[in-house]
């Protein structure tokens, strides 16, 4: 993965290979188009999901963005180069069931610098009505050196 730059390595993981994180077939979340400066990932949001109030829990919807808008910053990657999150924010602007269908989230980078990048993110059901956005800074290093 660190001999490859972020765009290969995202686009290894969608045309099958590299292998897909585990993280991703348990949260039903896969990539759909990688180019870069913006991914766009799509989520099946299922009862599995669901809060106790009958709709599907914010941390999945989290996770569908924050998987987007990271992996935004990840294909601006040259080889050799890491990053970890610093902060992430996401606002919900509707509740999601099952009923909802296929969640589309595209992750867009704003800016990636020496050391700092940030991304936003926009979640949309199948008629186009937002979901979710949010926004993302991510602190970028080399992969043989600490912090």
């Amino acid at each position: 993965m660190r001999a490859m730059s972020g765009i290969e390595f995202l686009r290894a993981l969608m045309d099958g290979s590299l292998p897909t994180p585990a993280f991703s077939p348990t949260n039903r979340i896969r990539p759909v188009e990688a180019e870069e400066g913006r991914v766009v990932f799509e989520g099946e949001p299922k009862g599995d999901f669901y809060n106790p109030m009958g709709t599907v829990h914010g941390g999945w919807i989290a996770t569908l963005i924050d998987t987007a808008m990271a992996c935004a910053v990840h294909s601006s990657l040259k080889p050799g180069e890491i990053f970890t999150t610093l902060d992430m924010s996401v606002t919900f602007v509707r509740p999601v069931t099952e009923a909802t269908g296929t969640l589309r989230c595209e992750g867009v980078l704003l800016h990636s610098g020496g050391r700092v990048a940030s991304a936003e993110g926009k979640v949309y059901d199948t008629s186009g009505r937002l979901i979710a956005h949010g926004s993302e800074t991510c602190l970028v290093t080399r992969a043989n050196r600490a912090g």
